[in-house]
């Protein structure tokens, strides 16, 4: 009898072994911060890139969390075990490329981790979400017409040498613009993010007009605005590196408030920033929403843009 036992635990203990690594094996789901205003609907979310993300901004909140610090890291075994992770995924929601570290890294030229995933999932019918600030993106357009596609754009201002501050390493504006007039010339919904707003920086009225009305030209179907949030660290590390600016944000922030280990701008500020931008979205006839701002109220339509590529939860199923 305690053979018996024995080796039914050790049976047990192999289901749930088993059990324990097809889970693993399945897309992430989306970590939507409730707490800190976040909006999001279901989604699942890949990082092929772990690391500090090569475009180096000033702003990046992902140093918030250990898996993307130090360098840039390619998941090379990815490539891989995406095909079992697509299969082990029974709900179709969308997939978006990435929440911390740019899916189109410059090392994606050589790797192709992202286009590799990008495939899996096209293939077995999952709508993809793509967020990112470079204009390699253009290279899967082939990939983003087999599937729904919603491809959103980081875009902080129109300006180079403000972008050369803030997003070192990205590509410059111009380059961005070029890319997503190309993807929504193909039909592909696009959508472009403001995000950070960073208070003294990004916020002239004249720059946001000119982001917006450039988006409405090429056929941007969105805008969605985001205020700078601030994680742990972000202050003493603008001091080494830009001791002016340092002194006008620490001016700017000084009465904001910490929510879910994040920074933000006094709420009264945050709104009248937000509802100008929301302002001249609507005059040039775009959608809009807010990201982690809490004033639900002023989205017309789903902040990550996953709108153009959602539907009925049931057609997601097997």
């Amino acid at each position: 009898m305690g053979k018996i036992l024995s080796i039914t635990s050790f049976i047990w203990l192999r289901l749930l072994l088993n059990f324990r690594i097809l889970e693993k094996m399945r897309l992430p789901l989306f970590n939507a911060v409730k707490s800190a205003f976040c909006t999001c609907l279901p989604k699942y979310n890949v990082n092929p890139y772990l690391g500090r993300c090569a475009h180096k901004c000033i702003y990046c909140y992902a140093v918030k969390f250990p898996s993307f610090r130090g360098p840039t890291t390619p998941r090379l075994k990815l490539k891989d075990e995406i095909v079992k992770m697509v299969e082990n995924t029974k709900i179709r929601l969308p997939v978006m490329f990435s929440d911390a570290t740019d899916p189109y890294q410059p090392l994606e030229r050589k790797h192709e981790i992202t286009r590799k995933c990008l495939e899996a999932l096209a293939d077995r019918g999952f709508p993809l979400l793509i967020v990112t600030k470079s204009d390699m993106v253009t290279r899967d357009i082939d990939i983003f017409k087999r599937a729904r596609t919603v491809v959103s754009m980081t875009i902080t201002t129109p300006r180079e040498e403000i972008s050369r501050m803030i997003e070192p390493y990205a590509p410059p504006p111009q380059s961005r613009f070029s890319a997503l007039k190309e993807i929504a010339d193909e039909g592909i919904p696009t959508v472009v993010r403001i995000d950070p707003l960073i208070p003294t920086v990004n916020t002239d009225e004249n720059d946001i007009e000119a982001i917006i009305s450039m988006s409405a030209e090429i056929g941007v179907k969105q805008i969605t605005a985001s205020t700078l949030k601030p994680v742990v660290g972000f202050f003493s590390n603008l001091k080494n590196r830009n001791p002016k600016l340092y002194v006008k944000l620490s001016e700017a922030y000084k009465d904001g408030e910490w929510i879910s280990g994040y920074k933000y701008l006094n709420k009264k500020r945050r709104l009248e920033i937000i509802k100008k931008i929301r302002e001249k979205t609507i005059t040039h006839g775009l959608a809009f929403a807010t990201c982690r701002e809490g004033f639900p109220e002023l989205n017309t339509t789903i902040c990550d843009g996953t709108a153009y590529c959602r539907d009925f939860l049931e057609r997601f199923i097997k």
